[in-house]
C-alpha cells in the first residue's frame, strides 16, 4: 500500500504528462490519504481542473484509468467543478494539491 509521500512522489514525476496530454490545470488528493485514515481497501480521491479543451467526458474517463494504473488504486476523479456546495468548503481546506 502506497502512502502520502509515495502518491506525491508519483504526481511529481508524471505531472508534465497531466498537463500535456489530459490538460490538466490543477490536481489535488483529499480524503482518507491526505487524513491517514487509508485502508488496503481504501480508494483514493483526486480533485483536478482541468483547462477549457480537457473538459471531456472522454477525457476525464482517460485520466481516471491512467490514475488507477499509475497508483495501483481505485481512483475517485472528481472535478473541482463540480464539488457539491456542502462538501466544496471541506475538501478545499483538505485538498493537498500536487
Amino acid at each position: 500500500m502506497k502512502n502520502i509521500e509515495e502518491i506525491k512522489k508519483i504526481f511529481d514525476v508524471y505531472k508534465p504528462i497531466l498537463k500535456e496530454k489530459f490538460k490538466v490545470k490543477e490536481i489535488g488528493i483529499f480524503g482518507s490519504y491526505v487524513r491517514g485514515e487509508e485502508t488496503f481497501a481504501s480508494d483514493i480521491d483526486i480533485l483536478v481542473d482541468f483547462e477549457k479543451e480537457g473538459k471531456t467526458f472522454d477525457n476525464y474517463m482517460e485520466l481516471k484509468y491512467f490514475l488507477e494504473e499509475l497508483l495501483g488504486l481505485e481512483v475517485d476523479l472528481v472535478m473541482k467543478g463540480a464539488l457539491k456546495r456542502e462538501l466544496k468548503d471541506i475538501i478545499l481546506k483538505e485538498v493537498i494539491y500536487v
